[in-house]
């Protein structure tokens, strides 16, 4: 099924990026991972391990690190961004220079633009507005993917070969790709579920019932899809996995960055203490 792709890039080496890099070099496919630390790009490298987001992934050979943006684009033909939405912006204006008209872009955020609201399908089709865009969301918690434990996801792009692609270049035995052509949807259901998440922390530390967490949920689903509607997406595809689906598992795990948010700000600590306890990002603070 990968015949037909000759190497694809994952921009941003976080633990999503990282899981994402690995599936499509395990399936065959000469897999850039661009990240800005030179430092960590050697230590990879050397160790063939993400330490700070994936330590227990060996990661394959067909994964190559990179610090040097064209090196990673110009070879590829699909572009993943894994950036964190504050950063996105600048990271897609600074690959723009290595884009060509035939590069499929997808996002991988979760996240909504700090001051503007732009969601990031916004930011790929206003710069990069000759290139096809797609978004992908789900329940991905990354650190399962990692042990390659069941998981799937959904890929949503107007352009039917972008789904394509993106379902040869990920989909696996154990990683099963979706497609949908309702971005908008794919991704406020992606974006809204972190705010619940922190919320569903909360009412953990506070040892809420089942009845609570339970009319917590169902009615930030319902919230969500009346919210997507008026941006113009489906509201059924809140019913799927990038609406239902990743908000129960946001909503419910530990592995989640944003519950343990707001396990730690319910169990009394601040919200900076909270983020800065995390050491990563998460999209529902902003």
């Amino acid at each position: 099924m990968t015949d037909s792709l000759r190497a694809i890039a994952v921009l941003g080496g976080g633990s999503f990026g990282t899981a994402i890099a690995n599936i499509a070099a395990e399936s065959g496919i000469k897999t850039y991972l661009w990240m800005r630390s030179d430092e960590t790009v050697e230590q990879i490298k050397k160790t063939r391990v993400n330490a700070k987001y994936l330590p227990d992934l060996i990661l394959h050979e067909n994964l190559i690190p990179t610090s040097k943006l064209a090196e990673a684009i110009e070879n590829s033909e699909l572009v993943f961004f894994a950036i964190p939405s504050k950063s996105f912006r600048s990271v897609v204006e600074s690959a723009k220079e290595f884009m060509r008209d035939q590069h499929f872009v997808i996002s991988t955020t979760k996240g909504i633009e700090p001051g503007t609201l732009n969601l990031m399908s916004d930011i790929l089709r206003k710069e990069l507005p000759r290139c096809d865009y797609g978004v992908m969301g789900g329940p991905n918690l990354a650190k399962e993917i990692a042990k390659h434990e069941l998981t799937a996801t959904v890929i949503a792009s107007e352009s039917s070969e972008l789904r394509q692609s993106v379902q040869k270049a990920l989909g696996c035995a154990y990683f099963r790709v979706y497609a949908s052509a309702d971005v908008y949807g794919v991704e406020l259901g992606g974006a809204l579920k972190n705010i619940y998440a922190i919320m569903a922390g909360v009412a953990a530390a506070k040892c809420l019932g089942e009845n609570t967490i339970a009319m917590l949920l169902t009615r930030s689903l319902a919230e969500m899809g009346r919210f997507a509607e008026t941006q113009g997406a489906n509201p059924m595809t809140f019913l799927g996995l990038s609406g239902v689906g990743d908000l129960i598992a946001t909503c419910s795990s530990p592995l989640s960055r944003n519950y343990r948010v707001g396990y730690a700000f319910g169990s009394g600590k601040s919200l900076d203490e909270a983020v800065e306890e995390l050491g990563e990002v998460a999209e529902g603070v902003n």
